[in-house]
């Protein structure tokens, strides 16, 4: 439990470079309130797509929350909008906080405006749920933010709704505005529901982002968006006017792919996200039956998302002190590449991603076990002793 003394209500203001960063393009636009000719079709040559920003509203939308076409903030990409999101909330000074293990890119974006991370821990045997009693203890008044990741990367763990409402009650009970990284929203395997942070909140502000990248399968076209879901209107005008203004100052996101976002956002079958659910889940089964079998590791199965991430007991591999120096050896030996779990703040892990054919999958999962019991104390030594008596293993 946190003893530090809080906030006593929400204040919640915009920083130093969200109030300053001014765009006299938009400023000119909102400001114009002149209506077109009734008699010929509007032709908007000036900023981009609003009807971008609607088929978002109108996607983002459901049974628990109505999103209006003026809280859409489009992005390039989902990592540019945690960047405005952070830019927004935070100033020199002050801390957010961030899942260990988690996304690094949340550390990179706030360490470089000189603003203090602090880490909040997952619970792996409890399917990476957050640790409420460690998230509750990181806050203090200089908390500008929770960064919550559901789906996560790296853990592929998918949230229940009453996780979800205990993280809520504690960030109303402190005044902290929460950023959810919901870009894996939808992705998730059968059995489990995704429940956005936004459609259980009545009071506490949510800055939600996401985006094309991860459901669509459109690596690289540079298309995110923020939601600012503000039913109290908590959020000073600076917050919302300077999340505007800081997506301006790369002069928007890609134009090409505003234009086609609508029918992308509203005439994808369903079929395709069908598809790619199953196939997620086909291959995190497979990938999880394999490597349940090899010597010194443990895999934790992943309710969502395209990840999974595998304990390395380094006990059972005395001649690597660390997983960076697995990962680079069975890199070396067997072509393999896995993210160590030192890229999220998680020693003694790696990252597996399960997006990759079916057949290079059982591949990799066939490589990565060779190398365990080449390298693990004590199915090494067998093979060595029954080498050494001249019977082939």
């Amino acid at each position: 439990m946190s003893t530090t003394p809080t906030r006593d209500s929400w204040k919640v203001e915009a920083s130093y470079i969200a109030k300053n960063t001014h765009n006299p393009i938009r400023s000119i636009v909102e400001n114009i309130v002149i209506e077109p000719n009734p008699n010929k079709l509007m032709i908007a040559l000036s900023i981009g797509y609003q009807s971008a920003r609607e088929a978002v509203a109108d996607y983002s939308s459901n049974e628990f929350v109505q999103v209006d076409p003026k809280d859409v903030i489009l992005c390039s990409g989902c990592s540019c909008a945690l960047d405005l999101c952070i830019t927004a909330l935070a100033r020199p000074g002050q801390n957010i906080l961030i899942p260990r293990p988690g996304f690094s890119i949340y550390r990179t974006l706030a360490e470089g405006l000189g603003i203090t991370v602090k880490s909040y821990n997952l619970r792996p045997e409890y399917g990476w749920e957050i640790n409420l009693d460690d998230l509750e203890a990181q806050i203090d008044e200089n908390t500008a933010a929770i960064i919550i990741n559901n789906p996560s990367n790296p853990c592929g763990s998918v949230f229940s709704r009453d996780h979800l409402t205990d993280i809520l009650d504690i960030a109303a009970r402190y005044y902290v505005p929460i950023i959810a990284d919901e870009i894996y929203e939808h992705m998730v395997f059968p059995g489990r529901t995704f429940y956005s942070l936004a459609s259980l909140s009545n009071d506490v502000p949510i800055l939600s982002c996401s985006g094309l990248t991860k459901r669509f399968l459109v690596p690289g076209w540079r298309m995110g968006w923020i939601i600012i879901h503000d039913k109290q209107n908590i959020l000073d005008e600076g917050i919302r006017q300077g999340l505007v203004c800081l997506s301006q100052r790369i002069i928007g996101s890609n134009t090409i792919v505003q234009g086609a976002l609508p029918a992308i956002l509203r005439n994808t079958p369903q079929k395709f996200y069908d598809d790619v659910i199953d196939t997620l889940y086909e291959h995190s089964r497979l990938a999880y039956s394999h490597i349940s079998k090899v010597p010194g590791l443990n895999p934790i199965m992943p309710d969502g998302a395209m990840y999974m991430m595998v304990y390395i007991d380094l006990t059972c591999f005395t001649e690597f002190k660390s997983d960076l120096e697995f990962v680079q050896c069975m890199l070396m030996e067997e072509s393999v590449f896995c993210l160590p779990g030192q890229c999220f703040d998680y020693p003694s892990y790696i990252r597996l991603v399960i997006t990759v054919p079916k057949e290079m999958l059982v591949e990799a999962c066939l490589r990565i076990q060779d190398f365990c019991e080449r390298h693990h104390c004590k199915t090494s030594q067998t093979i060595n002793e029954l080498d050494r008596i001249g019977i082939k293993y």
